[in-house]
């Protein structure tokens, strides 16, 4: 009888897994697909887990189903997806909030680095500087002086902990200005304030605050990028107006439930770049001012670190939230 040395028997047992691997990925996906997303059917991550999830549906013949699973600020949807066999027939769509902001403010009851695995990036999206056409300012150079002249000047936002009120305390340090938050109950109610004169500034979403820029009801100064965007161009960063540096925006992206193996977030990650590079989905996020951003998955657990990093660091100084 042949002795095979425990060595070449764990070199078999990982060629065997790497060979099992590829073969599930070239059979993937052999059934529909469940994409799950965080926040209410008919907002902006369920329009956007559609538009990906149509041409998904073509590029692999296999259905692809939005499951929209809200509440708790995204923890809910969250939770679930965790939970989810490992097999690559249920992916998520994570963004800025649930993944990182939610984590670092309350407690939730999921690991992102533990209970999930990212796949790929794939979209971002500048905040708007407005404020109400009546404020004596043309720049935010001139925002910058008049809220030094003015302390406790007002900026609004949708809620705390939301991407407008975090970006408000980094313009607020990165500035070196004295100015108040004022939290609202969502988007609507605090782009109304800024409009009517009863609040002074807001970092907006760029598709609420869209119509109201064209039809003259704000005034727009900036965006928080740290490039200018394609949909806004007119628009400079805050980092051309003085404030070196400045880069802030929300994003989106994929992730697996931790455990799926690395041949298919491989193809799952090709297959999303092919998606993202078409014209007509590129059209269809442009309508909601969302710029499709393909990252591979290595990049994309990096730029996530980073981020909790930036965020963390500013959530701990500010002092918002229960964890700190």
């Amino acid at each position: 009888m042949v002795n095979i040395s425990r060595s070449v028997m764990a070199s078999l047992v990982v060629v065997g897994a790497l060979a099992s691997g590829t073969v599930q990925a070239q059979a993937y996906p052999n059934k529909p697909v469940r994409f799950v997303v965080t926040y209410p059917a008919g907002g902006s991550s369920d329009v956007m887990a559609r538009i990906i999830g149509k041409k998904l549906t073509e590029l692999w013949g296999q259905q692809v189903l939005v499951e929209s699973r809200p509440g708790a600020a995204g923890a809910v949807g969250m939770e679930y997806a965790a939970k989810q066999a490992p097999d690559g027939y249920t992916f998520l769509l994570g963004n800025f909030g649930p993944v990182l902001a939610n984590p670092l403010l309350n407690k939730v009851n999921y690991n992102v680095d533990k209970d999930f695995v990212p796949v790929s990036q794939i979209t971002r999206a500048a905040n708007i500087l407005v404020t109400p056409n009546t404020l004596p300012v043309k720049n935010v150079r001139e925002l910058v002086a008049l809220a030094k002249k003015n302390p406790g000047m007002t900026y609004a936002t949708s809620g705390p902990g939301s991407m407008s009120h975090l970006i408000g305390e980094m313009f607020k340090r990165m500035a070196k200005v004295d100015i108040t938050t004022v939290p609202y109950q969502g988007g609507v109610y605090s782009i109304a304030a800024v409009q009517g004169g009863h609040i002074m500034m807001m970092f907006s979403d760029a598709p609420p605050v869209m119509g109201n820029l064209k039809a003259g009801k704000l005034k727009a100064l900036a965006v928080t990028s740290a490039e200018r965007t394609p949909f806004t161009p007119e628009l400079p960063t805050l980092a051309e107006e003085g404030i070196k540096g400045f880069a802030a925006a929300n994003w989106w992206g994929i992730m697996f439930p931790a455990g799926v193996s690395k041949p298919i977030i491989d193809k799952v990650s090709a297959d999303l770049g092919r998606a993202l590079a078409d014209a007509e989905v590129k059209k269809n996020l442009g309508i909601m001012a969302i710029e499709a951003v393909y990252t591979p998955p290595e990049k994309f657990a990096a730029f996530i670190q980073s981020e909790r990093k930036l965020w963390g660091d500013l959530i701990r100084d500010a002092k918002i939230g229960g964890i700190q």
